[in-house]
């Protein structure tokens, strides 16, 4: 089941004139961000020792096997740590703030953390250990088509 179905579409959170996210051009995180637009999020999982990890790399962060896969887990987390951003970080995002970056540890996959915007009321209280859910933002008329997973706190 597609965790977002029953959310209503979200305003877009990436500016015009801010860069577009794209595959690095060695491919090693494509699978990251073709999943993203399948409503997936994938990671990557060690075959020889089962771990999970984030970022991509091309070799285990454990016990250095580089038999990697990519597998799916819940895009549902735990508030780790977050930032609110008062001060722009790039000139497209001079009229955007607030806005809050939050690290998402990802029960269901080892407690990895990633990272990604909190999306919502930017002045929102926020508490360490709150329930967040992603959510997927597509931007299929961008060059490159792209999708970008937020998090809301639930």
């Amino acid at each position: 089941m597609n965790p977002t179905s029953a959310n209503p579409p979200i305003t877009p959170y990436l500016l015009p004139g801010l860069p577009k996210p794209a595959p690095a051009g060695d491919g090693l995180d494509r699978p990251f961000w073709e999943g993203l637009q399948q409503e997936q999020l994938v990671i990557q999982r060690c075959n020889a020792c089962q771990g999970w990890q984030w970022g991509p790399e091309w070799v285990c962060h454990r016990c250095r096997s580089f038999d990697l896969r990519w597998e799916e887990t819940p895009a549902e987390g735990i508030l780790y740590s977050h930032q609110r951003i008062w001060h722009p970080v790039h000139p497209a995002l001079a009229e955007q703030g607030p806005y809050i970056v939050a690290l998402v540890q990802l029960p269901a996959a080892d407690d990895v953390r990633i990272v990604g915007n909190l999306i919502g009321d930017p002045h929102q209280e926020l508490r360490i250990g709150s329930r967040v859910q992603g959510v997927f933002e597509h931007h299929p008329d961008d060059d490159p088509a792209h999708t970008l997973l937020q998090w809301v706190v639930v």
